[in-house]
């Protein structure tokens, strides 16, 4: 092969990588309510990289729509959140009914090793009826709090229900057409939906994109609300390109 030749098929190799996808690597992950704990790394979580802005497409359907769009009342995000401290407030008097009872047990069965008739029998002993006292207040408050905590939940379910049906009603109208402009966006751009999913570090790393803007997009579902992302992304080549979904870049929206 001739030094000509060797350096044309070089070239044709550069240019080739050159103009070949990039690599995006996406870590999800949330941060602890505990400053000093790590952040928890967000596996099995469904992420997807669109060539266009789906918000932009909803928004613009939202604003043309026949009717607004059904708000959710103050009222259920209210009880959603009352179930929320309900909850909270059960599991703390749980916590204190699950120390009691294992202190309780340890204690049981020192005194079944000793002598009764000694003057540390007798002070463990009335050690014993006094942690069993607090035991059985904690244990009625236990239930009282697991009894509002299910009676609240019971409630605001039935009212969230109502405003979900009928919002899904509303979107079922209005976004009558969303896929169909979807699939002239995509073809417009002339490039493909990605799709991956992290693994149990949290990272999903098979995307491979072409040059352009891109917006990834997930959905992590919490207790009462769900973390949306919909982060914009600009590929230009070259080396792997990093991005991080987190709770400071999603939107937290309610759950119904």
């Amino acid at each position: 092969m001739t030094r000509s030749k060797l350096l044309l098929g070089v070239l044709g190799t550069v240019l080739l990588a050159a103009c070949g996808p990039t690599q995006v690597v996406v870590m999800a992950e949330l941060s602890s309510d505990d400053q000093t704990a790590p952040a928890r790394a967000l596996g099995d979580l469904e992420i997807r990289m669109f060539p266009y802005n789906r918000d932009v497409i909803f928004d613009s359907l939202t604003a043309t729509a026949t009717t607004p769009e059904p708000s959710i009342p103050d009222s259920v995000l209210n009880a959603q959140n009352a179930v929320a401290a309900a909850q909270q407030e059960w599991r703390d008097t749980e916590a204190s009914w699950n120390i009691l009872r294992d202190t309780l047990q340890t204690l049981s069965e020192t005194l079944d090793g000793m002598s009764r008739g000694s003057g540390t029998y007798r002070v463990l002993f009335r050690d014993f009826q006094d942690l069993e006292s607090q035991y059985n207040r904690v244990e009625r408050a236990r239930d009282r709090t697991f009894l509002d905590f299910t009676s609240l939940q019971e409630a605001s379910i039935a009212a969230a229900d109502e405003i979900k049906l009928l919002r899904e009603q509303w979107a079922d109208e209005a976004f009558a057409e969303v896929g169909a402009i979807m699939a002239a966006r995509l073809q417009a751009t002339g490039r493909e939906v990605l799709w991956d999913t992290t693994d149990a570090s949290g990272v999903a790393e098979g995307f491979l994109a072409k040059k352009g803007d891109w917006w990834v997009s997930a959905r992590y579902e919490l207790p009462y609300t769900e973390l949306y992302w919909n982060v914009q992304l600009t590929v230009d080549g070259g080396d792997p390109v990093p991005m991080r979904l987190t709770r400071e870049n999603a939107i937290s929206r309610p759950k119904l």
